[in-house]
């Protein structure tokens, strides 16, 4: 049986320097991203095999790209490997206009996932419409809020992020809840806790079906070699079990990320290892990589 050890770490606090204020007028305008604090995070820790062969289930990082799952499989020395479980399919600009809405009238945007991202600056090519320069952006993570740099100028916006956690980006918005405008793009499996609490609290928004998601053809891979998994959609959850209907987890960790994930994971009958996000722990690569040194 493995040992079950209770830690709980303190995460680093971060210190923030304030910015100066600018004296020029052009400068006064420029907008700071709020960022959050860090609180303990209360781990449990499954002493067991080390992990030697970890499973992410999301496409492998284009070449050059600086992912933290690379530094991670140097620095543990592990074999990561990609394989995605699903694919993504955005919805065409005929299917966004049966909305009967136009996106420049929203205010706000809440952006839960790169994909989110993606596909809401890719509809407003396609229907050939632009953002006004005041539109505010909330982003459930600061690297989410960082990949908006793709699309829009960073310093001409207004973008507000969370620790990671839901519960986080709630409390954010709800400093913003009069004379907006909310839209939440989103695939078919939108994140329950952000739709209950705009509606409890009676926010101005629309939730938008962007992209879907169907399951791969994975019949192909032997999931038994893997020591890890980490699944980032309620979808990939569905792809595991339409192809390995017969599949026993046994020692295989299990990571999820994304309040919705981590429930397709327990209702699924699996033990989940790894949660994320948690504060002090944004993403699923710093999730990881706190489990890997607390079993190591």
């Amino acid at each position: 049986m493995p040992t079950i050890v209770k830690k709980k770490v303190a995460a680093k606090k971060v210190v923030i320097s304030k910015a100066k204020p600018a004296k020029s007028a052009t400068a006064k305008k420029k907008k700071l991203i709020e960022a959050p604090k860090s609180k303990p995070v209360q781990v449990e820790v499954i002493k067991g095999e080390p992990v030697k062969r970890l499973l992410i289930t999301q496409p492998k990082p284009v070449e050059g790209d600086r992912s933290p799952y690379f530094e991670i499989a140097k620095r543990f020395k592990i074999n990561i490997e990609f394989q995605p479980f699903f694919e993504i399919n955005g919805i065409t600009a005929k299917e966004f206009r049966r909305y009967r809405i136009h996106l420049h009238e929203f205010t706000a945007v809440i952006l839960t996932s790169r994909n989110s991202v993606d596909h809401f600056f890719r509809l407003l090519g396609e229907l050939k419409t632009q953002m006004s320069s005041e539109t505010k952006y909330f982003c459930t993570t600061e690297s989410i809020a960082l990949y908006l740099q793709k699309f829009i100028q960073y310093r001409k916006r207004k973008v507000f992020f969370g620790d990671g956690t839901t519960k986080d980006l709630l409390n954010v918005l709800n400093k913003h809840i009069e004379g907006e405008s909310y839209l939440l793009p989103c695939s078919e499996t939108p994140n329950t806790e952000i739709v209950s609490h705009l509606k409890k609290n009676k926010f101005k928004y629309f939730e938008a079906v962007l992209f879907r998601t169907t399951p791969s053809e994975i019949k192909h891979l032997q999931l038994d070699s893997f020591d890890m998994m980490v699944f980032f959609s309620p979808s990939a959850i569905e792809a595991l079990t339409k192809n390995f209907p017969k599949f026993k987890q046994k020692n295989i960790r299990i990571g999820a990320f994304g309040p919705t994930t981590c429930l397709a994971v327990k209702e699924s009958g699996f033990k989940l290892h790894i949660e994320a996000p948690k504060h002090g722990m944004p993403s699923m690569a710093a999730a990881i990589e706190h489990y890997l040194k607390m079993i190591k």
